[in-house]
């Protein structure tokens, strides 16, 4: 039986952008994937309300998230973490022989801006990574804090991700002095996986240009002059099915309006928020609770997994909780194009599995 998709990712994924995927292929070194190339990037800078460059990566997020870290880190890293893909970045550093530190908040906490003023004022390092939206904790830490204490070191290259939040809630890079923003296909903007995208300041580019060994297919700076001197051009095979799905779907969310998909994301999560909060428990602390996923504490003592065995024979799947967290906690992601109907249908199901009145 067919599922409809409420976990982390991969979302639930419309049928015509699906259909989007089969259009014919064009040569990746015409002037038809040019102009794909551009107007997808044109988009996006919309999207993240920013003039910087945008690159794509036929890869996860994780690829990009390794290349910022890799690329732009020229003495020391800091690394902030809220969780697993918090430490994934810190992994992905020390395996690339870049020196840094892991900052890690408790379980289920933010990264306290405090404690980032309080690194960066050692003066020990040149980039900082800060994850937006953790789904292993359902956690969004309070980005415009902390990049008010990032701003006052010019010298930190300031990367971000927001693999989980962008495309379901408001990401102002040029605003939030961010260098590097990073996302993928396969969340909020409602995508197959396969893609990652990131927004690029030229700083970040000027950085990388000082470092050495920032590897090949991951080279921004590489990624960077392709796009600039061969008219929107990479200099690897790109994955055109997906591009041409990812224009498809940055024209409706265009036609949707930002504000209008910003708001409906919201909506999901505070409806969702409320029915865990009378059956469960949130597993965050509601000011910093994430918008696109929410992390309820299995209070019932409920088996996370017989009961996404019984969701899926009515068409339905949520998700356990992440490492430490399986059946402690079980995760109900909300968004990319899933709608208030949508949560409510589900929700409605859970309590007539578990006799919840």
């Amino acid at each position: 039986m067919r599922k409809k998709l409420f976990i982390p990712g991969p979302v639930e994924v419309k049928q015509e952008i699906l259909n989007k995927m089969a259009t014919p292929m064009i040569g990746h070194r015409s002037k038809e994937a040019s102009k794909l190339q551009r107007d997808i990037s044109d988009k996006l800078r919309k999207l993240f309300y920013t003039e910087n460059e945008i690159l794509l990566s036929t890869s996860s997020g994780s690829g990009l998230m390794e290349a910022a870290v890799r690329c732009c880190t020229k003495n020391r890293a800091a690394v902030f973490s809220i969780g697993s893909f918090g430490d994934r970045w810190h992994e992905m550093a020390r395996s690339n022989g870049i020196e840094a530190d892991l900052f890690k908040s408790e379980t289920g906490g933010i990264t306290e801006p405090e404690i980032v003023d309080e690194v960066l004022s050692t003066g020990k390092y040149d980039l900082i990574t800060v994850t937006h939206n953790e789904t292993s904790t359902g956690v969004m830490n309070p980005l415009e804090e902390i990049s008010n204490v990032v701003r006052k070191y010019p010298d930190v290259i300031f990367c971000v991700d927001t693999v989980s939040s962008a495309g379901g809630v408001k990401v102002e890079v040029d605003k939030l002095k961010i260098d590097i923003c990073i996302t993928s296909s396969q969340k909020a903007l409602g995508l197959p996986p396969g893609l990652s995208i990131c927004t690029v300041s030229e700083r970040a580019v000027e950085k990388a240009r000082g470092v050495k060994n920032r590897g090949y297919y991951l080279d921004l700076v590489s990624l960077y002059d392709a796009i600039k001197k061969k008219d929107y051009q990479y200099p690897s095979t790109p994955n055109l099915s997906l591009m041409f799905a990812l224009d498809y779907q940055l024209d409706r969310i265009m036609q949707e309006g930002l504000d209008n998909r910003f708001k409906r994301h919201q909506e999901m999560a505070e409806y969702t928020r409320e029915w865990a909060k009378r059956n469960f428990e949130l597993f965050a602390e509601e000011k910093y609770a994430s918008v696109t996923l929410t992390t309820i504490k299995n209070t019932r003592g409920t088996s996370v997994k017989d009961l996404n065995e019984e969701l899926g024979k009515k068409g339905f799947a949520i998700s356990n909780g992440y490492g430490e967290l399986k059946e402690k906690t079980f995760r109900i992601a909300h968004m990319a194009d899933l709608d208030l109907n949508d949560l409510k249908e589900l929700l409605t199901v859970i309590e007539e599995i578990l006799s919840i009145s």
